[in-house]
């Protein structure tokens, strides 16, 4: 929503954030985005997407690994493991 007439509320933003249960798994994100800049700097991080090998909407935390990925592949998947194609006998 474009705020063109009002201030842009953050703090009333920040606390539904919170109310919906959202914080946590964001300040998840932001620790291993900062662990790896501090690791390897952060132009190694450039237009690349943090990825937890185990979702956190699936209940993995940082602790379960962390990859460096490509945007388009990390935002495409949507927390969905791959699945073994079948094939027929």
């Amino acid at each position: 929503m474009a705020y063109t007439k009002t201030k842009r509320p953050y703090k009333k933003e920040y606390e539904k954030q919170k109310e919906r249960g959202e914080h946590p798994n964001r300040m998840e994100r932001q620790r291993a985005r900062r662990k790896i800049d501090k690791t390897k700097g952060k132009s190694y991080r450039k237009g690349k997407d943090v990825s937890h090998n185990k979702a956190l909407s699936k209940g993995g935390s940082n602790k379960d690994g962390v990859k460096l990925e490509a945007p388009s592949k990390n935002r495409s998947r949507n927390g969905q493991k791959k699945k073994a194609i079948r094939r027929k006998a």
